[in-house]
């Protein structure tokens, strides 16, 4: 009997989760598969619920849900917890199951230990949260930055970090926004035009184009943590969640690249 997953988000025209997922899944020998599921906020809740009874075992949830994702959640793991959002959901003995892979899979892609080094989070959104977080157990010092100054505040009243309405000088940063998901999106819509560029940049968005964010880092001489890696590895802690098995990195990282080119 064929187990279905999948990923929860509008838009999810973009993702490369199937095409990472799916190559696991057929090289471990699974009868599994993994689908776009483009879901607006009004029928989240509805949808998410009508999943189990359908085969899914598990689904991802990407912008904007991760929040709302994790308030309709059964049992919720420690991380997901502290840090206020869900990318992770599992289905089973007729509950759900929220859990945060995006922390652990932002450390994971890092080339080095953030232990110690100045870092901007750009975004408040469950993206955002999780980079936070992630950045501060790992011994960051870590300021927080959304257009909307408030919920920057908010976040960082919880998190333990700083809010900033000017981001000041780091040596990492993480673009948690959504600029850079759509063609036309401008590198004025974050602020970063005053700022020095850091030693590391992460770039969490990921597309067929160059973002922004990366463009304005790679002008700068920066190394960029490219979001499909991040996405990789978040990916490969979630095919874990669900399975149980160790995930085939080396392929789920195959997939993703050849995806970009098709």
């Amino acid at each position: 009997m064929l187990t279905l997953t999948g990923v929860l988000g509008d838009p999810v025209g973009h993702s490369r989760s199937p095409a990472i997922h799916n190559a696991a899944f057929e090289a471990l020998g699974l009868e599994w598969r993994y689908v776009k599921l483009p879901v607006a906020a009004d029928l989240f809740a509805e949808t998410v619920r009508a999943l189990p009874a359908s085969g899914y075992r598990g689904a991802n949830v990407t912008i904007p849900h991760k929040e709302a994702a994790l308030a309709l959640a059964d049992h919720v793991g420690d991380a997901a917890r502290t840090i206020g959002a869900a990318n992770t959901l599992t289905f089973g003995d007729g509950a759900i199951h929220a859990d945060n892979t995006d922390a652990a899979g932002l450390l994971a892609a890092l080339p080095v230990t953030p232990q110690g080094m100045r870092a901007l989070v750009l975004g408040a959104g469950g993206a955002g949260r999780a980079a936070a977080w992630a950045l501060r157990q790992a011994g960051a010092d870590v300021t927080v930055w959304n257009r909307t100054a408030e919920r920057a505040r908010a976040l960082a009243r919880e998190l333990g970090v700083a809010a900033v309405e000017v981001p000041d000088p780091a040596e990492l940063v993480v673009n948690a926004t959504s600029v850079g998901l759509r063609p036309g999106d401008s590198i004025e819509e974050l602020p970063l035009a005053a700022l020095d560029p850091p030693e590391l940049a992460v770039e969490l968005v990921y597309g067929d184009h160059e973002t922004p964010f990366a463009a304005w880092a790679a002008a700068g001489g920066v190394e960029v943590v490219e979001g499909l890696e991040v996405l990789i590895r978040q990916g490969a802690l979630s095919f874990e969640h669900w399975t149980g098995r160790e995930p085939p990195v080396d392929v789920m990282r195959r997939a993703a690249r050849a995806s970009s080119r098709t």
